[in-house]
């Protein structure tokens, strides 16, 4: 249950915002969302604005849609490396990419997720995908999983995933200098995985062990089975209704099935903004490209919206918001919404150098193989250990 203490905001930083019509509004040309110094300025906006949490719709395979008055355009690179290059430069906004299961290798997932453990100084997520689309199918030339595949594919990768990052003891890398050793080899593990799908993963992982241990996964509801949510497959779940007013019942069903998990309301919001209602600004955006979204939606006023989300936080423990058009929503939310929401003390506050599983209240988990018995390594080792390790590390799927 969301306490003042715990209750957090996300935000969704994909392209120009959450309509397909945003870039119509945006301050910068199309070109300019292939520059960093866009990604830089609206992650480092959400930070300043008080966000706990940015995420990153992965839509690199994604075509772009046709609009009545000419194309829309996606505006997206892939969120792993966006939420990569925004680690160095935040101190304290989680950084959470979205990444596909289906069609994207697990021991890749797991290492570049460990990887952005690292830039991030501990504040990274994974919020986990799973396509059953066509074209994401033949861009690795793969078959179509079917729809009800997806979820156990997605449930293997978030496993293999977490055995992998278990597969380095936290103290695995030794620099000993006189003995010419980087890594103890009796701390890396196998994980020795075999999939349902058809696949096995022998590990160990080829980088340490990230800094959180293990990153919190993020699943949308639905995607993961009963039993999977009871056996600890995600961290958090997010939750979305066709209205507002139906979300409570929504989070109150996710809390059931996963009453370990964090649980975060989505929700699409239009605002009041530059002398201009939230309606009418919904409506002109609407006349290119209309919204279709499964998403709760807001259209109002920072005040109406600010008294929203106190209702929602009351049962969920996020809520992670999908602005129209970003450089206009985001402004309204910096200036009005999140300051209203502190002053009434029902968020948690920012902590620079903080971790995300501290955020949500997890324990730093211990490595699954720390306590396996192997034998031990020969009593003088040489250079030649470390050779033997890497090698072992570069194991990947058969």
């Amino acid at each position: 249950m969301s306490t003042a203490a715990n209750s957090f905001l996300a935000i969704e930083l994909d392209g120009d915002g959450a309509h397909p019509a945003a870039w119509r509004k945006a301050r910068h040309t199309p070109a300019e969302l292939l520059d960093g110094t866009r990604v830089r300025a609206t992650v480092l906006a959400a930070e300043s604005a008080g966000f706990h949490v940015a995420t990153f719709a992965d839509g690199s395979l994604a075509p772009a849609s046709s609009g009545p008055g000419g194309r829309d355009i996606p505006g997206r690179l892939n969120a792993l490396q966006r939420a990569a290059f925004a680690g160095p430069v935040t101190s304290s906004i989680v950084l959470v990419p979205e990444v596909d299961t289906v069609y994207t290798e697990p021991f890749h997932i797991s290492t570049q997720l460990a990887s952005l453990d690292y830039v991030s100084g501990g504040r990274a997520g994974w919020l986990v995908a799973a396509s059953d689309r066509a074209v994401d199918a033949a861009a690795v030339g793969r078959s179509v999983v079917a729809s009800d595949a997806v979820g156990r594919e997605a449930a293997d990768s978030i496993e293999v995933s977490r055995r992998l990052w278990d597969s380095w003891e936290d103290d695995a890398v030794i620099r000993d200098v006189a003995t010419g050793r980087y890594i103890d080899v009796d701390k890396l593990h196998y994980v020795d995985f075999e999939s349902g799908s058809g696949y096995s993963v022998k590990g160990p992982s080829i980088i340490p062990r990230p800094l959180q241990g293990q990153l919190p996964v993020l699943a949308p509801a639905g995607l993961l089975d009963a039993d999977q949510l009871a056996a600890g497959a995600a961290d958090a779940v997010l939750v979305s209704a066709p209205t507002p007013e139906l979300l409570a019942g929504e989070i109150a069903e996710a809390r059931a099935a996963a009453p370990g998990a964090a649980i975060i309301a989505e929700l699409d919001v239009v605002l009041d903004a530059r002398g201009q209602s939230a309606a009418g600004r919904l409506a002109e955006l609407d006349a290119h490209t209309p919204w279709q979204s499964s998403r709760a939606r807001f259209v109002g006023t920072a005040a109406e919206l600010t008294d929203l989300l106190a209702s929602i936080l009351e049962t969920a423990d996020g809520v992670r918001l999908h602005p129209a058009v970003l450089d206009a929503d985001l402004e309204e939310l910096a200036q009005l919404v999140l300051p209203a929401l502190r002053r009434r003390g029902l968020l948690a506050p920012q902590q620079p150098g903080s971790t995300f599983r501290g955020l949500l209240g997890l324990q730093r988990p211990s490595s699954r193989y720390a306590a396996v018995s192997v034998p031990s390594a020969p009593s003088a080792p040489s250079a030649a250990s470390a050779a033997s390790a890497t090698s072992a590390a570069s194991a990947t799927e058969n």
